[in-house]
């Protein structure tokens, strides 16, 4: 009886040792897991991000598809856009300024709203926007008139963005 009390402890002592090991193993394979995941995650935003903005390149085109990518001509701090269509109830315009450069945004009509939805939410009719880091902004111009608006909106928009 002894004896096998012994063998039974010993064999419990043994069991008890390896599934902590096996749970460490398991809790490692799992961060793992998760490190690579997220890392996937992150590659598959960043192949979305480039496609969304090479389909904004080729918008920036044409006066009536947006989303646009603009940028600004070397030596001018102005972006023009003339004749540009609004189709949908807003167009947005994808800009990659500088850290502590300014934009702001004028348009002719004055039915249209100029707003900064990214990063941060700013409205250009309340004056410029101070650039607090390289990053994507997203100024979104929008229909705001108290009529219906027009299917085919025209438009002259001009994005100044200065030192």
């Amino acid at each position: 009886m002894a004896l096998f009390s012994s063998v039974f402890f010993v064999f419990l002592f043994i069991s008890a040792c390896s599934s902590e090991s096996s749970s460490e193993n398991s809790l490692l394979i799992t961060e793992q897991s998760a490190a690579n995941l997220d890392r996937k995650l992150q590659n598959a935003e960043d192949i979305e991000e480039n496609i969304i903005n090479s389909y904004a390149r080729l918008a920036a085109k044409r006066s009536d598809v947006c989303p646009k990518l603009i940028q600004e001509a070397l030596g001018s701090q102005v972006i023009e856009r003339t004749s540009e269509v609004m189709v949908n109830k807003h167009c947005d315009y994808f800009l990659y300024p500088r850290e502590g450069q300014r934009i702001s945004v004028s348009v002719n009509d004055r039915q249209i709203e100029a707003l900064l939805i990214v990063p941060a939410l700013h409205n250009f009719a309340n004056g410029d926007y101070k650039v607090d880091s390289y990053d994507k902004h997203v100024i979104r111009l929008s229909y705001s008139g108290a009529t219906y608006k027009p299917k085919n909106l025209v438009y002259d928009v001009a994005v100044t963005v200065s030192s």
